[in-house]
């Protein structure tokens, strides 16, 4: 199974919109492997956008990022990347299609609520500075054999 990372971020959490955002992964049948309420310190801001930080944007981004906690996601399942990058939607919110997270929770390119992994590299290199190893979690989970058919319950489970 594949894993990535995703940030439920500081202004979804003050809108009250967590939980449905959580909801959408869980119902998609995304497994869980970690969660964590979290503040990110300057270090993790600066490494986790460092990509970004010559962007003029970068100042709000990095205030809009610590204007609370985050809540910090490691999700697994079949093509976990792009699964999870398809339910987020396009990062300008604007844009972001009806029934996507994005397209449905939020009407901006900055306060977009969520952030994912955009590979299957970054995403072991975001979980990394997002969790240490012993917070995430290997289960069985009952429905998975009902989320998976056929051929894809052998090469997936």
């Amino acid at each position: 199974m594949e894993r990535t990372l995703i940030l439920i971020k500081p202004n979804a959490i003050q809108r009250g919109i967590m939980g449905d955002i959580i909801t959408r992964f869980e119902r998609k049948g995304l497994k869980f492997a970690g969660i964590k309420m979290m503040f990110m310190t300057d270090t993790i801001v600066n490494e986790h956008y460092a990509h970004l930080k010559e962007r003029p944007f970068f100042p709000y981004l990095k205030a809009s990022m610590q204007a609370g906690p985050i809540i910090a996601c490691c999700v697994e399942g079949a093509e976990a990347v792009e699964t999870v990058r398809l339910l987020v939607g396009a990062t300008n919110s604007r844009k972001a299609l009806p029934g996507t997270i994005r397209g449905d929770f939020s009407m901006s390119g900055e306060q977009n609520v969520v952030h994912a992994s955009d590979s299957v590299e970054n995403a072991l290199i975001e979980i990394g500075r997002f969790f240490a190893p012993e917070e995430l979690y290997d289960y069985e989970s009952a429905v998975t054999r009902f989320e998976y058919g056929g051929e894809e319950s052998q090469k997936f489970m």
